[in-house]
């Protein structure tokens, strides 16, 4: 699933890209990808607007559109937006860049006064698509959205994470991708975040010490924008608004690198399961903590 940074350079990607021109018209090639309003409804109301800034919520993309209207979109597993050239009417004729319905999983499709095409495409179908109307908020629309916690690259910092894990008896892993604590971080980064502090992914959130928080905190912020520089990460679907894929997968310390030397200190990389999520960590570099037992999973197990 595209995590902060994949969404983040999206949205910069859409806001430069899309800022100043307007919907011509839309198209939804499969129903179930709107999830507000009815699909009648949505191909009515997003004519005629035009774009204004992209922001981002979390895993959230927050498109302004003059009038006080606005379009959301989550893109869960497999989705994309991507600004495409495209043919001049709602035809399928030819364009510079093929026919309009060219992509595979073309879901759902915006025709610009500019004459080109802004796609949402989605292999696995899980993403969706929100159109706000004037005098609604985004939250009224996405009831989820007032749910989620901090921005890690804003307003974080140990004492909060403190705060926030203070009667958390679950492992630090899983309270960072709890998105009602931390909005936006995902399996990726929490594994390279936890590395980088030295903080095994096992430990018990609420015993982490303040010092050890600050450490993780100004780490979280570190990967999250080493990744964003490098275009966030591709493991399967994701691509930036030019389709372009990103490359910070190339760069991971842990995650997907079982079995691999630690970049460190050469231990081999071990991975476990912790609340159906696959871990990546260093046992040297992140020693567990006192008491708690390390599963280790059959394929760590046979790389050791």
């Amino acid at each position: 699933m595209p995590e902060l940074p994949e969404v983040e350079t999206v949205k910069r990607g859409l806001d430069k890209a899309l800022k100043g021109d307007a919907i011509r018209s839309a198209e939804v090639l499969r129903q179930a990808s709107i999830a507000y309003p009815d699909v009648d409804d949505f191909v009515r109301l997003v004519k005629g607007h035009k774009f204004g800034h992209v922001l981002r919520r979390g895993k959230y993309l927050l498109i302004e559109l003059d009038k006080g209207a606005g379009l959301a979109c989550h893109l869960r597993m497999s989705g994309r937006l991507i600004v495409r050239a495209g043919a001049r009417s709602g035809s399928d004729s030819e364009s510079e860049s093929g026919s309009s319905r060219e992509p595979k999983f073309l879901r759902v499709i915006f025709y610009l006064e500019s004459g080109r095409e802004l796609h949402f495409e989605d292999m696995r179908v899980f993403g969706r698509l929100w159109y706000k109307p004037k005098g609604a908020s985004f939250e009224k629309v996405i009831p989820t959205l007032a749910e989620l916690g901090v921005e890690p690259l804003e307003d974080m910092d140990g004492k909060h994470l403190q705060k926030l894990f203070a009667n958390k008896s679950q492992p630090i892993k899983t309270a960072l991708l709890d998105q009602r604590l931390i909005a936006g971080i995902g399996n990726i980064y929490a594994d390279e975040s936890l590395f980088l502090a030295g903080v095994h992914p096992l430990t018990p959130a609420r015993d982490v010490k303040l010092a050890v928080l600050e450490r993780l905190s100004d780490n979280v912020k570190t990967v999250l924008e080493r990744s964003i520089a490098s275009g966030g990460s591709t493991l399967r679907d994701y691509s930036d608004s030019d389709g372009v894929n990103g490359k910070y997968q190339h760069e991971a310390y842990v995650y997907g690198r079982q079995g691999q030397p630690c970049r460190t200190c050469g231990e081999l990389i071990e991975r476990l399961r912790i609340a159906g999520r696959s871990s990546h960590f260093c046992p040297h570099c992140q020693p567990k903590p006192r008491g708690v037992k390390v599963p280790l999973s059959k394929k760590s197990k046979k790389n050791n």
